[in-house]
C-alpha cells in the first residue's frame, strides 16, 4: 500500500505544495525561496528515507516566517495524510546527531496527540539569521508546527553546540531519523500499535 500524502495550502502571506513517500530513497526537489531552510528539507529528506517535494512561494521578502511556518504547517498534514490508519508502524523512533560540535536528540510518538517540547538552543540561536535570511528562532516554529499539523509528540533537545548553522542542521536530521523510525513498518505489528485500538 502507498503511503504517500500531497496537500496544497494557498493564503495571502504563501502557497505551499508538500507531497511526501514514507516509502522513499531521500529522493528532493525542495524550493521555498529561503536558501538555507531549502537545506534543511533537503537534508531532512534524505535523512528520512522520504522522497520529498516542497514547492513554496510566500512574502520572503518582507520575512521568511511566513514561508517557514507555512511550510512546516503542510510538511505536518503531508506526513499525518500518509500515514493513514497507522496500521502497522513503530510509532515510536529516536535519535542522536552530532554535526560538529552540537549535538540534538529527537523522540518522536506518531500518538496522535500533538505536542512539541524545544530546549537547549544556546542563547544566540534567538538572535542569529543564517546566511542573511533564515534566523534560527525559526527552528522552535518547524517544530511546533510539524508536531500539530503532523499529530505527533515531538521532543528536540539540543545537547551541546555552538555554531547555530551546525546545532540547526543536527536537530533537523534528529527529527527526520527519529521520524524514520517511527514510521517504518514492522512486519511483527499487525494493527494499530496502541491499547486503546486507535492513534
Amino acid at each position: 500500500m502507498s503511503r504517500v500524502g500531497r496537500v496544497e495550502r494557498v493564503t495571502k502571506e504563501s502557497k505551499v505544495l508538500v507531497e511526501i513517500d514514507l516509502d522513499g530513497t531521500g529522493i528532493t526537489a525542495i524550493s521555498t525561496g529561503v536558501p538555507f531552510f531549502d537545506h534543511m528539507l533537503d537534508a531532512f529528506g534524505k535523512h528520512g528515507a522520504f522522497d520529498l517535494t516542497v514547492a513554496a512561494t510566500g512574502d520572503v521578502e518582507l520575512d521568511a516566517h511566513h514561508t517557514v511556518e507555512d511550510t512546516a504547517i503542510v510538511l505536518g498534514q503531508a506526513l499525518r495524510q500518509a500515514l493513514g490508519d497507522k496500521a502497522g508502524i513503530r510509532r515510536f523512533g529516536d535519535a542522536w546527531i552530532p554535526m560538529d560540535e552540537a549535538l540534538a536528540q529527537a523522540v518522536v510518538d506518531v500518538s496522535g496527540r500533538p505536542y512539541a517540547v524545544h530546549s537547549g538552543e544556546p542563547e544566540v540561536m534567538a538572535g542569529f539569521v543564517v546566511g542573511g535570511h533564515y534566523p534560527t528562532v525559526l527552528n522552535r516554529h518547524v517544530f511546533e508546527s510539524l508536531a500539530f499539523h503532523g499529530h505527533l509528540a515531538l521532543h528536540v533537545r539540543v545537547v551541546d553546540g555552538r555554531d547555530p548553522h551546525h546545532v540547526t542542521e543536527a536537530e533537523f536530521k534528529a527529527v527526520a531519523r527519529a521520524l524514520r523510525a517511527a514510521v517504518a513498518r514492522d512486519d511483527r505489528i499487525t494493527g494499530v500499535p496502541s491499547t486503546k485500538g486507535t492513534l
